[in-house]
């Protein structure tokens, strides 16, 4: 009898052991299938996503910012000027239309200028510094091929240097274009390899709003918060130097929004950028300004400016806290110059020049 009583209790015990293990592997399998499906599913939307083919925006007639259009206003007052060539010259040759980034079918893209003959030595000294250029237009307006003419110049000097387009206000207000631009040094520097480039020389230049998302994306580049296509990738969105050409460096100052928060324009460019006038949109006035963030150990940086001084609006208070901090920085203001001088002769020489004497000193060969 004690003999039945142990075996049943045996057989209640092992049963019972048998369902435990029964339940735990089909929960184990259970996930892992989910799993599995989930990493699947999310694989080939990636996947469709990158084989969507690109679609272009329409073309905006009011999108009139370009270097023919600023000459027909500035000439008159500038009768000297001349639109500086994008010509091609012998010794630099253009990849365009490069896919750095895509969202969709919208698909935002860069040209890269280079110069045509390799570059000697082995190792570091074989790999070329890079500019990379980030146009204007108010936010709003505006195209990567403005700084073309920079671009040739600087490759004829021995630099790579990239145009690129970022979506305007229009199609996505702030911070769109700062996640776009460091985009772009993310994507060059992870061809590096593919076009000679050192990606431990890197420096972002631009002008006008341009200017100010350059920097903005420049001195950020320790915040992960406006690059949130980085996660999960072990390369880098940040650059060693900075050049701001006539952009804005405070949105904040009573200076800055007579022009920037002009009850008069509704909305003003920044404020359609913005998504409201500095009453509404404060915190985001105020975190687009690059005088913010202001540290030891951010990149050098050299300001170029007009003779215009709404576009100084913050440089100089930006300057001192920088030398305060024992970060290298410069300026140079070419005397009689409209806005948008680097769009045209004779401006745009002196203007390579500073740039080139800056970040030569800055960015020497490894």
């Amino acid at each position: 009898m004690q003999c039945l009583v142990w075996c049943s209790r045996l057989r209640v015990v092992c049963g019972g052991w048998l369902n435990l293990v029964a339940t735990t592997v089909a929960t184990t399998v259970a996930t892992t299938l989910v799993t599995a499906v989930a990493t699947a599913l999310a694989t080939a939307a990636a996947a469709t996503a990158a084989e969507l083919p690109c679609v272009a925006p329409a073309p905006d007639p009011s999108n009139t910012y370009d270097a023919e259009h600023t000459y027909a206003k500035l000439h008159k007052s500038y009768p000297q000027i001349r639109i500086a060539s994008a010509a091609l010259p012998d010794g630099v040759r253009k990849l365009d239309n490069l896919t750095y980034v895509q969202y969709g079918s919208r698909c935002l893209q860069l040209d890269l200028y280079l110069p045509a003959a390799p570059h000697n030595g082995a190792g570091p000294a074989a790999l070329r510094p890079l500019v990379i250029l980030v146009h204007g237009g108010g936010w709003r307006a505006g195209f990567r091929d403005e700084f073309a003419p920079m671009a040739v110049r600087l490759a004829r000097q021995g630099w790579a240097a990239a145009t690129v387009s970022y979506r305007l206000s229009g199609e996505a207000g702030y911070p769109a274009a700062i996640h776009d631009v460091r985009a772009a040094v993310r994507w060059l520097r992870s061809h590096a390899s593919d076009y000679q480039l050192d990606a431990q020389r890197f420096a972002l230049a631009g002008g006008s709003a341009g200017g100010q998302i350059a920097s903005l994306a420049g001195v950020t580049g320790h915040l992960s918060g406006f690059d949130p296509g980085a996660a999960g990738s072990a390369v880098a969105s940040t650059v060693q130097a900075i050049v701001n050409l006539d952009g804005l460096s405070d949105f904040t100052s009573a200076e800055a929004r007579r022009y920037e928060d002009d009850p008069a324009k509704q909305p003003s460019s920044a404020g359609a950028w913005f998504g409201g006038r500095y009453a509404e949109q404060t915190a985001r006035w105020s975190e687009a300004s690059p005088l913010q963030y202001v540290r030891a150990g951010m990149p050098p940086m050299l300001f170029i400016g007009s003779s215009q001084p709404r576009f100084s609006v913050g440089r100089a208070e930006m300057v001192a806290r920088m030398q305060a901090l024992g970060v290298a920085t410069a300026v140079q203001v070419l005397p009689d110059t409209p806005h948008s001088f680097w769009l045209f002769d004779p401006w745009l020489q002196p203007t390579l020049d500073a740039t080139l004497a800056f970040l030569t000193q800055q960015l020497p060969q490894r």
